[in-house]
């Protein structure tokens, strides 16, 4: 929000991405409360001050966050939330409220906490407070300087995270160590201005995942291996690596500026052969073969630099793998501490047994319980054989008389077959009506009579 160009773009008023709250253009009399001045104290009026405050802070934050920025100041937030010409009155308050919180921090108390001997690097970027500020914090005044530069931690937590995110997934990541100038071009997008990257980079260095060092007047980032690793100091292992990473860097540019005038002195002799001027045609061809040679020269020296890049990414793959093995082998002996052959063994034969007495068990249970009688199948089979021939054999003899009672109380009544039934049912259709039997003839049913 600090930068020229973003307050060039910084809108003066309304809400045309509307973004704003409903109330800002519907509710006149609500806004012309949020854009007074907040009383003294809280103790005046706490629902009043709770209410503007809970509508302020999370705006400003949300409108940084939506911005894109971490860093904020009170002249640029008076011009964002401009309203029908009006200002905020109270934002000063809003941000001094913020600053108690810890939900902002000065630039210059941030920058002063993180102990760091490159905060000085980066000529007119990081600059002294004007000693206005600097008298006024010794004297204890609170006021928030319309100019003075705020760090909304929590944003800046986030877009250290992006950035961190963004080298993890570039090719930059194939080595810790990173030229400033390169991840820069990398963060081009995140980070909006200079100032913004430099505060990233502390943000990181803080949460110890990242640390800067120059060599040879060059500003050099390494970064730690793993999300939540911790980065280690730079060592001689790391500039060697990161020069080797500049020299093939270097290489291959030459490599591509030869080619280029390779191919120029080609088309030079070409040109020069068609105009019929051989001599400068055949000076063409012999610059052209000079270069070649060059060319080859430097594919060389780029192959053995290269081959000792590769080695080194290989050694340190090779590393990786050694310590997951190594990693593996003392999980593996610590799960298997008490374990042996013998009471693997002899835990088997107790399963067994186990499974043996469970079988034996369900069989039992399955038998089912007979009251310590013993019955023979064959036995029951041949007794209920001689009762069904015993059915068949015995007659059933009607009454005559079918008015005659036929049962008594004392006596059962006898099974009656559905054929004697019938057979007794014609003959008494023939008594009555001298009728011819006849199949078709409808059947009535014997009632006796009670």
């Amino acid at each position: 929000m600090w930068s020229p160009e973003r307050e060039a773009q910084a809108p003066t008023g309304g809400d045309p991405a509307g973004l704003l709250p409903p109330e800002w253009e519907e509710d006149e009399e609500r806004m012309s409360f949020l854009f007074s001045a907040f009383k003294r104290s809280r103790e005046v009026n706490s629902t009043d001050w709770d209410s503007k405050m809970g509508f302020w802070a999370p705006l400003v934050l949300s409108h940084s966050r939506r911005q894109g920025v971490v860093r904020l100041r009170l002249r640029d937030l008076q011009e964002a939330f401009q309203r029908k010409g009006s200002v905020p009155l109270g934002l000063a308050t809003v941000l001094q409220d913020l600053l108690r919180r810890g939900e902002l921090q000065r630039e210059s108390d941030f920058m002063a906490s993180v102990d760091s001997s490159w905060i000085s690097w980066g000529v007119g970027v990081f600059l002294l407070k004007p000693l206005k500020w600097t008298l006024s914090n010794m004297l204890g005044d609170n006021k928030v300087p319309a100019e003075e530069v705020l760090v909304a931690v929590e944003l800046l937590k986030e877009k250290a995270e992006e950035v961190y995110r963004l080298y993890q997934n570039s090719p930059l990541s194939s080595h810790p160590v990173v030229a400033l100038s390169e991840l820069s071009a990398l963060c081009a997008n995140s980070c909006p201005d200079e100032r913004t990257f430099y505060l990233v980079l502390l943000q990181l260095q803080k949460e110890k995942r990242v640390t800067v060092l120059e060599q040879n007047g060059e500003k050099i980032v390494k970064f730690a291996r793993g999300p939540h690793a911790k980065v280690s100091p730079v060592n001689d292992v790391d500039v060697g690596v990161y020069q080797l990473m500049q020299s093939e860097q270097l290489l291959s540019q030459k490599v591509e500026s030869l080619s280029q005038e390779s191919e120029r002195c080609k088309e030079e002799a070409r040109r020069a052969c068609r105009a019929g001027k051989k001599q400068l045609a055949l000076r063409s061809l012999k610059a052209k073969q000079r270069t070649e040679k060059r060319i080859e020269a430097l594919h060389a020296k780029l192959d053995t630099v290269q081959g000792i890049l590769d080695r080194i990414y290989a050694s340190q793959t090779d590393q990786m793998v050694f310590n997951a093995y190594q990693a593996g082998v003392g999980a593996l002996k610590l799960s298997m501490k008490d374990v042996t052959v013998e009471k693997a063994e002899s835990l088997v034969d107790q399963i067994q047994e186990l499974c043996d007495t469970q079988d034996e068990v369900s069989q039992t249970l399955a038998g089912g319980v007979t009251n310590g009688l013993d019955f023979d199948s064959e036995e029951l089979e041949k007794e209920l054989d001689i009762l069904l021939q015993d059915t068949t054999k015995e007659p059933l003899d009607l009454l005559e008389n079918p008015h005659e009672t036929l049962y008594t109380n004392s006596v059962p009544k006898p099974r009656i077959l559905d054929a004697e039934l019938e057979a007794e049912l014609e003959k008494l259709s023939l008594s009555e009506g001298g009728l011819v039997p006849s199949s078709k003839s409808p059947k009535r049913q014997l009632e006796p009579t009670l």
